[in-house]
């Protein structure tokens, strides 16, 4: 299932890097950055996360709430949080279901070899909770200007 501008962003129940569900309708009437990442603490993921922590204030002035999603476990997430004093939280999809709802979870290739993993992806998600963009081209050191263009 492919997901388009548009669309009603799919609801998911999930939990964050404490072990607490959080859900999509706890920011019913906000606008959402919901940003899909492969695994915490590599070069590309750290340079995403800083640079959405470094603009986190543009981002609150503009109204939007920030979530990042990967398959790590609560713990790395806590980790990942505390090293690089993140200040939005992070959704531990271990089961990859938010994954599977906005189609991130999927066959990649690298040096030949083929497997399944997080495609990198960000969608905006307006008040109403419609798909305002999706963005598949990350620039990791400058994300948030792809966000707030």
């Amino acid at each position: 299932m492919s997901l388009n501008i548009g669309d009603i962003a799919p609801h998911f129940t999930s939990k964050d890097q404490e072990g607490s569900d959080i859900s999509l309708s706890d920011f019913s009437g906000k606008k959402v950055v919901l940003y899909f990442y492969p695994k915490d603490s590599t070069p590309g993921c750290t340079a995403q996360a800083c640079n959405l922590r470094d603009n986190y204030q543009a981002l609150l002035d503009q109204g939007y709430i920030v979530l990042g999603v990967s398959t790590d476990t609560e713990k790395r997430h806590q980790n990942f949080i505390k090293k690089n004093e993140l200040p939005f939280p992070l959704i531990a999809d271990v089961e990859k279901d938010v994954h599977e709802l906005y189609d991130t979870w999927q066959l990649k290739k690298f040096m030949g070899k083929e497997y399944m993993g997080t495609v990198r992806t960000t969608f905006i998600i307006d008040e109403q909770g419609k798909i305002e963009d999706i963005i598949t081209k990350v620039k990791t050191k400058d994300h948030t200007a792809q966000i707030l263009k």
